[in-house]
């Protein structure tokens, strides 16, 4: 039976980072591949990792830890501050709560625990979520011990569905929280995400949601046609890909939640280019996998633009939101 980090005692061993973790797990180094996750790599008829579904012991991972570490600088600095405040107010205001109980759906390598954790006071309890074991396992051992009153931080893990959470799963949470999630959920999981949240008066920060829009500099002819078959890529098998912050700001004001968004855009320069070039791997490849016709112009523009990267001469700023909605308390709070 898998150990949570709240079962172990004492010291934790130390542990593989997201790139050797990469390596055990067979994923790619080589800088010409995309990484799982910065581009397309399901099969025909599958879904994305955060559907949470089980896998097999021969599914490769959709999400690489190399690429969960690529972003998690990048993510951290774009993530919307101003949305803390509110949070913190809520919580302060929590009825009888002696800490916080925190679900992170999709949680990957456990980056969104790592960024919030130690900007909110009190102890808590994290519930890890995730389809892969593996980053189950790494997002709990890498989690943060304290808060930023240096209260106590625990963990647990889970495997489960996000298109089957319900009010009663949710029951004595103070928060639930999601990174890059709702960009490939359904019309149908963000409804059952927001009626699971506003039954249960749980708030919930969801956050670096893709918002469709990019720009480059320099700029080039192509990049609107790439942004546009991108964007079509995203809303592939009834997924919202741009459109799914609106969808979910409708779905949790519908049913009486104050929903704040604000905007969280990467910025990526010279110190990103990793990152970056495998952005743009992935963000090209979705782009020929949906129009075809578009690879023979493709291709070169790729070229150059990774040359540029290479050589620090490319900006981009790839724009997402955050959301925060405030669900009415349940238990007569007010």
């Amino acid at each position: 039976m898998r150990k949570t980090a709240t079962e172990q005692s004492g010291r934790i061993p130390a542990q593989p980072g997201p790139r050797e973790v990469a390596m055990q797990a067979g994923v790619p180094s080589d800088t010409d591949s995309v990484i799982p996750g910065a581009g397309p790599s399901t099969r025909p008829g599958e879904r994305p990792t955060v559907r949470l579904r089980d896998a097999g012991p021969d599914d490769a991972p959709r999400y690489a830890p190399e690429w969960l570490e690529l972003r998690e600088g990048p993510d951290a600095a774009a993530r919307a501050t101003d949305l803390l405040d509110p949070l913190r107010i809520r919580l302060a205001n929590l009825p009888g709560k002696a800490g916080l109980v925190i679900h992170d759906l999709g949680c990957g390598t456990g980056s969104m625990g790592r960024w919030l954790a130690p900007r909110l006071d009190g102890p808590q309890h994290w519930i890890l979520h995730d389809r892969d074991p593996y980053l189950l396992h790494f997002a709990a051992v890498a989690s943060p011990r304290s808060a930023a009153d240096g209260s106590r931080v625990t963990v647990e893990t889970r495997r489960g569905d996000v298109g089957l959470l319900t009010p009663d799963a949710l029951a004595g949470a103070s928060l639930v929280t999601a990174s890059a999630l709702l960009d490939v959920l359904t019309r149908e999981e963000i409804d059952t995400l927001a009626a699971a949240c506003t039954g249960a008066g749980c708030p919930a920060l969801l956050t670096l949601s893709v918002a469709g829009r990019v720009e480059l500099d320099p700029a080039d002819p192509l990049d609107e046609e790439i942004a546009d078959a991108f964007n079509a890529h995203q809303r592939r098998g009834a997924l919202l890909g741009p459109d799914a912050v609106t969808v979910a700001c409708e779905a949790f004001s519908e049913r009486g939640a104050t929903v704040r968004l604000h905007p969280s855009a990467w910025r990526l320069g010279p110190a990103e280019s990793a990152l970056t070039a495998q952005w743009l791997r992935g963000w090209v490849g979705a782009a020929v996998e949906e129009r075809p016709e578009l690879k023979e112009r493709a291709e070169p523009y790729l070229r150059e633009r990774l040359e540029a990267c290479r050589a620090g001469e490319l900006k981009a700023v790839v724009h997402h939101s955050d959301l925060l909605a405030l669900s009415r308390p349940t238990g007569g709070a007010s």
